[in-house]
């Protein structure tokens, strides 16, 4: 007989999963938006690391992909 066997039980339900990706993937395009500025020669200083991009938007996109990994974990499954 089939009726005795138990479905694995997961911790998170679909969705939980779907949020925990999509903030993984806002984490990862924060650091993205980071990286770069840098200078061929190293005797020259290059401006371009204290851009908008790098010193406010990147850091903020970040934080919000850690937000939704938290909410990710913290959703209740139905």
């Amino acid at each position: 007989m089939k009726n005795n066997e138990q479905k694995p039980d997961f911790l998170f339900d679909k969705g939980n999963y779907t949020f925990l990706l999509i903030g993984i993937g806002v984490i990862a395009l924060g650091f993205v938006l980071m990286s770069g500025g840098g200078s061929v020669n190293p005797k020259v200083f290059n401006d371009d690391i204290f851009s908008f991009r790098r010193i406010r938007l990147a850091p903020a996109v970040v934080l919000i992909g850690f937000g939704i990994t938290i909410y990710s974990i913290f959703k209740k499954s139905k």
